[in-house]
């Protein structure tokens, strides 16, 4: 059985919803025309809006006797609903957390207004902690001399459950007609704008209605911009003797211009230096380039866009400017993806905007010293030096390294060649690695790592040198004095060490010198191990033996026991690895073809000492023009055998030994 109460909460529900529900009414050739004029009136989608037809359109006969269609337009409850969420979201971040309480806590109010020969009351409930209207504040503005009748009960429901934003009738009143408030609405002559101005009742006249405001801007054919909002608003407050805006045109709004979003930072002076965990600065770490990978993107174009018409009050149109394109800032070395707007980079390199085109530099010139002014480089390309690199300044490179002038106490890494012009003195702290070959005019005090050649012109003092093919010095000098030099082919020069003995200077051929430093890692590890293996052993005998007189050790020694167990399992295992590795190099390098050997044109001075496939053969006197060689497990010396002419002038990627 269906309530009489249950059919009156449902009504009540259904006009709150009706209420909410903003539209405005149209007229155009087509409904489409009529539902794209709508949704630029409402700013909302097409897909959002729901309408009804009040006169239905007719295309008439050859243009003749054609109708317009006439609709209502609403947004949808989605709609609305989605809107009113962004609008209070946005309203809770623009306001502070004292604007946010405020808000959640407000006194409900009432409103009491006399509309024809009616008494209205609207009443809305109070927020939060907000105070409740009073009913005898309601009944004091109600009972007036000219009131006629009231209905309590009403008025009781109002003040409790309010009104759902809308006004009620409560009862009667003396209506005098001659003292009704009046109006007259003025338009602006650009069509943009529209008031009223009201006069205030005299007693007993009515005041005015929202519908009566709506429909005299109606009636002279205002028709879009129309605010239901502001003149609710005037009924509540109203505004007499003064104009009061209630319509207002939709203005145009003019398209966003295109725009570059780039991915980098385009203001050089915006680059920072690098800061430690506390905050100081590393002046040698100046972040001045910014290395991109190939493929990476390095900017996007933001496409311009469509200008959103508006309309005069009217519903006259009014124009509105497309943003402007604009063409991609191509530069060298970047290509544009598929989607046609993102930049991505053609190479590795760094990413520079030279005027207004974006470009990737796959070389680093630097016209003068790596110093403080530069910082540390990191590229990732090859990087020139046109002067030295200074003491504590590091160079690291996935292409080459070319220094026109000296290297310093520095450390300097390419994934390619290393060229320096001139000398690389490291006293004693210098690191040079290169990914390929290494060339320079000297070497002194530094540690040199080349996976193909190391080629010198001058010489190599005090220097650990380890290439994977050959060393070869090549000039007037050509001398090896003190060091330890490692190749696995070759070493060539004109003199190893010195005539007064001095600094020890040691050559190796015949090896590959990286399975030969594995091997000397794994012996110092099992040596280590065996170290450990043999204190582990004490250990774990000296806690056994305490467990055999006691019969039962603390907790703390028992579980003491049980991890020097699981370490001497550990450690075995580990040896055993260890072994099987070392084995395995062994083969390996038995296997090697490369037999290696020494060749010195002019002298080998008496305290050098030579290694050809790990057999020595120790200097003792002075030797001249000789080539140390390996044959039976002997390291044998024979006539001078120079080194191949196709290897020492070859010209690798671009460089040359000179």
């Amino acid at each position: 059985m269906v309530r009489l109460d249950k059919i009156r909460g449902d009504l009540e529900r259904l006009l709150e919803k009706d209420q909410s529900l903003q539209y405005v009414e149209v007229r155009a050739d087509t409904l489409d025309e009529a539902l794209a004029d709508a949704a630029v009136q409402l700013g909302a989608r097409v897909s959002h809006l729901e309408y009804e037809v009040l006169e239905k359109g007719f295309t008439g006969f050859a243009g003749v006797a054609r109708q317009p269609w006439f609709i209502r337009v609403y947004e949808n409850e989605a709609a609305i609903s989605k809107k009113a969420k962004k609008v209070a979201n946005a309203a809770a971040i623009e306001s502070g957390t004292e604007e946010a309480v405020e808000s959640a806590n407000r006194d409900g109010e009432f409103f009491v207004r006399y509309f024809g020969s009616d008494i209205y009351l609207k009443v809305s409930e109070p927020v939060g902690n907000g105070k409740a209207v009073s009913f005898q504040d309601v009944m004091g503005r109600l009972q007036r001399s000219d009131t006629i009748s009231l209905e309590n009960d009403d008025i009781k429901r109002y003040v409790k459950n309010g009104t759902g934003g809308v006004y009620e009738s409560v009862g009667l009143f003396r209506h005098e007609p001659a003292a009704d408030a009046s109006f007259v609405v003025d338009v602006a002559m650009d069509e943009m704008q529209a008031t009223i101005t009201a006069t205030a009742p005299g007693v007993g006249g009515a005041e005015i209605m929202a519908d009566t405001i709506a429909n005299a801007l109606s009636s002279q054919g205002i028709v879009a911009g129309v605010d239901l909002n502001k003149i609710d608003e005037f009924v509540d407050h109203p505004v007499y003797g003064l104009p009061y805006v209630v319509a207002e045109a939709i203005k145009p709004v003019d398209g966003r211009d295109a725009y570059i979003e780039y991915h980098f930072e385009t203001d050089r002076s915006k680059l920072k230096m690098q800061e430690s965990e506390t905050g100081q600065v590393n002046f040698k770490e100046l972040n001045l380039i910014q290395n991109v990978v190939k493929g990476q993107p390095l900017a996007q174009k933001m496409p311009a866009e469509r200008g959103k018409g508006g309309k005069t009050i009217f519903g006259r149109y009014l124009e509105a400017k497309n943003g402007k394109d604009i063409n991609l800032p191509l530069g060298k070395n970047v290509v544009v993806d598929t989607d046609g707007h993102t930049i991505l980079a053609e190479t590795n390199g760094q990413v520079l905007l030279i005027g207004d085109k974006i470009n990737v530099e796959p070389v680093m010139e630097i016209e003068g010293d790596v110093s403080i002014k530069t910082g540390n480089i990191t590229f990732l390309g090859t990087v020139i030096v046109k002067g030295n690199v200074d003491d504590g300044f590091n160079i690291k490179a996935s292409g080459n390294i070319e220094v026109y002038g000296t290297v310093g106490r520095s450390t300097l890494i390419a994934d390619g060649n290393i060229i320096v012009s001139l000398g690389i003195m490291g006293r004693d702290e210098g690191v040079i690695q290169a990914g390929k070959s290494l060339w320079a005019k000297f070497i002194q005090n530094t540690t040199v790592t080349a996976e193909e050649f190391v080629i010198v012109a001058d010489g190599i003092i005090n220097s650990n040198v380890t290439a994977r093919k050959r060393i070869l010095l090549q000039g007037k000098r050509a001398a090896i004095i003190g060091g330890h030099l490692f190749a696995t082919e070759e070493i060539s020069a004109k003199t190893v060490g010195s005539s007064g003995g001095g600094s020890e200077t040691i050559l190796e051929v015949g090896l590959d010198p990286q399975l030969k430093q594995r091997m000397t890692f794994i012996t110092d590890s099992k040596n280590a191990l065996a170290k450990e293996l043999e204190e582990n052993g004490l250990n774990i005998q000296t806690l056994e033996n305490m467990k055999k007189v006691r019969r039962a050790l603390p907790p703390e020694k028992e579980e003491q026991l049980k991890m020097l167990q699981l370490r001497r399992q550990e450690i075995d295992a580990e040896t055993m690895k260890l072994e099987e590795e070392f084995v395995d190099i062994q083969g390996r390098l038995r296997e090697l073809k490369i037999i290696g050997k020494v060749s010195i044109s002019g002298t080998v001075h008496a305290g050098a000492k030579i290694f050809v496939r790990d057999v020595k053969d120790e200097i003792r006197t002075d030797i001249k023009s000789v080539t140390f060689f390996y044959e039976n497990g002997f390291v044998r010396r024979g006539k001078y055998e120079a080194p191949d002419t196709n290897i020492t002038k070859q010209v690798l990627d671009g460089y040359s030994s000179n």
